[in-house]
């Protein structure tokens, strides 16, 4: 007898979208959002749980799993919640809406440094605002020409430059609060030891010369734009738009 295999579970907003039954005053998935997120931006990822968040929220344990069915589709819920935040504005050129998709997507990160450490599947979440910030970036580039495979991978560069970047700058800043380093002298300091060994034994040169002469070694807004700027004159470059 042939085994039947599990229906795929209806997708989180195909629900949300589908009007209750009866109005519930008490929670709603906006409420949920916020107060997830406030808790993650205050604590931490790990401290978002279904049962702080009832807490959190004045209601019994099992309320939220009226609409979500458990962390997995409460992480989906607080990406989207923050995700309103990325606005790229309608009208602009391609790199325009590029530069304002990477200064978005760091602004958004720094905001909330969870989303920097979100597990796959909440990563590759597809929520209706994320999706609005990939539609109006494909936009743009497609009124440049680009055939719908260039369209794509350009739109990934740009945000994977982005998002990579964030994920060291916030790794290093994490990494400073919990060792309770000020700056990135102190951090530097508190590393040298390591790092002298490893210049030491002369097999980095080129990086010795950039700890004897870079001038910006804290500035990471910087470090960020020029990067950023590289990868969209590359594209031009290369695309010849």
């Amino acid at each position: 007898m042939a085994v039947e295999k599990d229906k795929p579970r209806e997708p989180l907003w195909a629900r949300l979208e589908r009007p209750a039954a009866a109005p519930r005053q008490t929670l709603s998935p906006q409420r949920i959002a916020t107060a997830a997120v406030g808790i993650a931006d205050a604590e931490g990822l790990d401290a978002v749980t279904m049962r702080r968040l009832a807490t959190e929220l004045g209601v019994a344990p099992m309320a939220p799993y009226r609409y979500v069915s458990g962390k997995d589709e409460l992480l989906e819920l607080m990406v989207d919640h923050v995700y309103e935040e990325l606005r790229l504005p309608e009208g602009l050129g391609w790199r325009e809406t590029m530069r304002a998709l990477g200064h978005g997507t760091r602004e958004m990160t720094l905001r909330h440094p969870w989303l920097a450490q979100l597990s796959p599947q909440a990563m590759l979440a597809l929520t209706p605002r994320r999706m609005a910030v990939t539609e109006r970036s494909l936009s743009a580039l497609a009124g440049s020409g680009l055939d719908p495979d260039t369209t794509m991978s350009v739109f990934r560069a740009v945000d994977a430059y982005a998002n990579g970047a964030m994920a060291y700058e916030i790794a290093v800043q994490s990494f400073m609060d919990q060792q309770g380093w000020a700056d990135g002298g102190e951090l530097r300091s508190e590393l040298a030891p390591q790092m002298t060994w490893h210049i030491q034994t002369g097999r980095y040169p080129t990086f010795e010369g950039y700890l004897m002469t870079a001038t910006r070694k804290d500035d990471v807004l910087w470090r960020f734009e020029t990067g950023l700027e590289y990868v969209l004159d590359g594209i031009a470059a290369k695309l010849g738009i």
